[in-house]
């Protein structure tokens, strides 16, 4: 038990009392784990909560500022997890049901009672979120702040943001220690590994006034999804929208017309208008440069001569004649305002467009086309379950720029999400000469069936580049 003192605080350092109880503590809450047949329970015991059970050396009182857990020790208790993890899997797997379900429900309990015990704590050590004005409080962090804080090591810095902590920490349900149709008494809610190197920018990101509008900042979210902050956290603030608002086009019309000005929020665009999108006179000045014409809804792409010998693209119709009236659900991967989904849907096919706003509203026109938008970064598992989709389209997204490995995790994520029989198909990829045949390897190693294949010149490099095209066939495995 943790007694306060009048004359001075606890204190964890050689020879401290806190120095001696520490350490038993943390075995005992290994113990506790061990006894429990399913390793989903340790994420009760998350890491991120212990460091509130540690205090200020120099405090005199014990509600002062917690001091930061150690790197070393935090990344010590996270390896012996992991190792817990491996060894219940073991241990459940020899163990009888009997056994299992004599512990399990007890063991959970006490998980529950251990977890509220950290966050009591953490209120006690004046961590506590939130003051009463609803605006999320946000403490300094117990190291020194720079410009170069976002490339340090996850550990350094620490979130001390009332709603981040508000967030993270474990949801109970309702009444306390029964299992949801999930069959999980607490829900722990997701946030993306990186957000730990951006401590600064994640602590903006989630200082806003609770039930209040959010800040204006997709920018700065769209900052940390492309840096590995994904998933975001969630905030309890109402979103914006543009102050001059209309409904959108009807939908027999809204496909191939230029959207209203009004219902996009210009205020992170170079371009403050959709015209200023379109025009040659703003080409270098309109912040994109992935696909330069596709803004102009005019333009239908894929509609190319099928005797063009040089070209490395393949219509739409003749994809979709490899799989008469199969192809009805999928996903187009590329820099896209949802063209090629549009051309899909005039023939009866439902393509979701990932996409991430490139310097321009890309999410804003693909939904006010009616079509779907899916705000999503490389770096992301794809949000699909496995063996769903019929067809999974790339262009001009995957090229040159892309590492060996990266393209790896790429490639098996869509294969997983592929249904059997279904078709990759990427289109454009372009490299150097040097590079290509690497990358070629690495569709290979699917082991799809080739139903179209192109690799031709990139014209505009002199020939120094390559464009490759393909249609796979994802194979069956039993």
């Amino acid at each position: 038990m943790l007694k306060k003192s009048s004359s001075r605080s606890l204190q964890c350092r050689p020879g401290g009392l806190l120095t001696m109880l520490c350490p038993l503590f943390l075995i005992s809450l290994l113990t506790v784990v061990i006894l429990s047949s399913d390793a989903s329970y340790l994420h009760l015991f998350d890491t991120n909560t212990l460091p509130h059970l540690f205090f200020d050396t120099s405090a005199n009182d014990i509600s002062h500022s917690p001091v930061v857990l150690p790197y070393s020790l935090h990344s010590q208790i996270s390896n012996l997890q992991t190792q817990l993890g491996a060894l219940l899997g073991q241990l459940h797997n020899e163990s009888s049901e009997s056994k299992v379900a004599k512990f399990s429900d007890q063991v959970l309990r006490i998980a529950v009672s251990v977890d509220k015990l950290v966050n009591s704590l953490s209120s006690i050590s004046g961590n506590a979120p939130a003051s009463g004005d609803g605006m999320s409080r946000v403490e300094e962090d117990l190291s020194e702040a720079g410009e170069g804080e976002d490339q340090e090591a996850p550990g350094v810095k620490v979130f001390n943001t009332g709603e981040l902590h508000e967030y993270t920490s474990p949801k109970l349900n309702r009444p306390s220690g029964k299992k949801n149709f999930l069959g999980v008494e607490a829900i722990s809610p997701s946030i993306g590994l990186t957000c730990a190197y951006m401590a600064t920018t994640i602590k903006r990101f989630m200082s806003y006034k609770m039930y209040g509008m959010c800040p204006d900042d997709w920018d700065l979210a769209q900052k940390l999804i492309t840096s590995g902050c994904d998933p975001l956290p969630r905030r309890r603030c109402l979103s914006r929208a543009s102050p001059n608002y209309n409904k959108p086009f009807p939908v027999n019309s809204c496909l191939w017309t230029q959207p209203s000005d009004a219902n996009i929020l210009w205020s992170h665009y170079k371009c403050k208008g959709y015209s200023c999108l379109v025009s040659n006179e703003t080409g270098g000045r309109r912040g994109f440069f992935k696909c330069a014409d596709c803004f102009d809804l005019s333009k239908r792409r894929w509609e190319i001569p099928t005797n063009e010998s040089v070209s490395a693209e393949f219509t739409i119709d003749q994809v979709l004649a490899l799989k008469p009236r199969e192809i009805r659900i999928g996903l187009d991967f590329s820099p896209s305002t949802g063209t090629f989904a549009a051309l899909m849907k005039e023939r009866n096919v439902t393509i979701a467009s990932a996409t991430l706003n490139l310097g321009a509203p890309f999410n804003e026109v693909i939904a006010l086309r009616g079509l779907l938008p899916l705000y999503l970064s490389i770096g992301s598992r794809l949000p699909f379950f496995d063996n769903t989709l019929d067809i999974i389209h790339s262009t001009l997204f995957l090229d040159g720029w892309i590492g060996r490995e990266l393209l790896q995790f790429v490639l098996f994520d869509w294969d997983r999400a592929l249904r059997p029989k279904g078709l990759l198909w990427v289109d454009r990829f372009f490299c150097s000469k040097e590079v290509m045949k690497l990358y070629l390897d690495e569709f290979a190693s699917l082991s799809y069936k080739k139903l179209l294949w192109k690799v031709v010149p990139k014209t505009d490099k002199d020939g120094d580049e390559l464009f490759f095209s393909a249609v796979l066939e994802k194979p069956i495995r039993r």
